[in-house]
């Protein structure tokens, strides 16, 4: 194995190991989301899209020589490889059919070790591509942009509009962090509160929704909606833009909370060098598999109050938004948010290295810090 190689078979351990142990924190009901109980569902899905991604990744390693991760940066791989992902998805039938079957491959492998007493590389390559490519072609992987879903209806029985929770997500090609949105939105459209609010301004029980529903449910709005959250899901646009940005650019959806979960960065010890206490610290950890360090942030903005519109003869105002930016909380009023939270993740042994090298309080100040021990998530340390 080369050393490009090793590097990478051990970045897509420690990736491997921070996103399941992600996976179990965001499941836990002791999880700061849990008690928002589909928030941290609908992050979980995410985080196996991601999971799916890198698995399909290790296995195109097989078969090619580089995979390239912003190192520096975010500890993420770099946009072009989430593109070329989604190309080889939809090359992936015809390249199959070139490729013979897994079985037939096994058996000549086989046949070559036996009549050659060598390790068959070419076929060991044509193995991987096929495990790639059916990958890619069945799994359900993070995407450059994911189209938006509504995931929860209800109704406001203060101002009785029905209300959605609609989710997607983003991979942010320049800064190399994967973006989950999940916002809360009240339509005033007449046709929707006609057909989703009963007499008692309730939700229509008649009225059967299969979440979740793939777009805005709203489908009238669908396609301008989708449209929409292409363009306003950058990491350099602040929370509250992408929330005004929407109240401004619809004139029946009244946005009343814009969350964003940014992924990462993401340490790990001998592969990345965005931070270099942490690296130097993480490099003496005993096993390779355990010295890594995932962080995310949670980003909120929300409305304290509705600016009512109104309608004249020559004139007319929309409903409008007012946000609230926390302006006491220098960092709260820099992101253009009403709260933020940072986490960080990090497996027993690298945080008693942290600890042990006195760094830890350094590096964690201002994190809400979760262990991995044996599978669990040790929150509050």
């Amino acid at each position: 194995m080369t050393p490009e190689n090793e590097a990478a078979t051990r970045y897509f351990s420690a990736i491997t190991a921070a996103l399941s142990g992600l996976e179990v924190f965001m499941r836990d009901d002791r999880s700061p989301l849990y008690r928002h109980g589909i928030v941290a569902k609908i992050v979980a899905e995410y985080i196996a899209r991601l999971d799916n991604s890198f698995a399909c990744w290790r296995n195109r390693l097989g078969f090619m020589e580089t995979f390239r991760i912003s190192r520096a940066e975010s500890g993420f791989p770099v946009f072009q490889n989430l593109l070329e992902l989604e190309n080889d998805r939809r090359q992936a039938d015809t390249r199959l059919a070139n490729i013979p079957l897994a079985d037939e491959l096994r058996e000549e492998m086989a046949d070559f070790i036996l009549r050659h007493k060598q390790f068959p590389e070419a076929l060991q390559k044509s193995m991987a591509e096929r495990l790639y490519l059916e990958g890619v072609k069945s799994e359900t992987t993070f995407g450059p942009f994911t189209l938006a879903q509504t995931a929860k209806v209800s109704v406001n029985p203060k101002t009785g509009r029905p209300y959605y929770l609609v989710h997607w997500a983003t991979f942010d090609g320049s800064a190399n962090l994967p973006l989950v949105y999940m916002v809360t939105v009240e339509d005033s459209s007449e046709g929707m509160i006609e057909q989703l609010v009963d007499r008692n301004g309730k939700l229509n029980d008649k009225v059967d929704i299969p979440l979740p529903v793939e777009g805005l449910l709203n489908p009238e709005l669908a396609h301008r909606f989708d449209d929409f959250t292409e363009k306003n899901s950058a990491y350099t646009l602040s929370p509250a833009t992408i929330a005004v940005n929407l109240d401004k650019d619809f004139e029946p959806l009244h946005p009343k909370q814009l969350r964003r979960v940014v992924l990462g960065p993401f340490y790990s010890a001998g592969i990345t060098d965005n931070n270099s206490t942490v690296t130097d610290v993480l490099a003496k950890v005993r096993k390779p598999e355990n010295a890594w360090l995932l962080t995310w942030t949670i980003q909120e903005v929300y409305s304290k109050a509705e600016k009512p519109g109104r309608k004249g003869l020559f004139s007319s105002e929309k409903t409008t938004q007012e946000f609230f930016i926390d302006t006491d909380d220098l960092e709260a009023a820099r992101q253009g948010v009403s709260s933020y939270e940072n986490h960080a993740l990090i497996p027993h042994e690298a945080y008693q290295a942290l600890y042990a090298a006195g760094e830890a309080q350094k590096i964690f100040s201002g994190y809400k810090v979760h262990i991995l021990s044996k599978g669990q998530v040790i929150s509050d340390v």
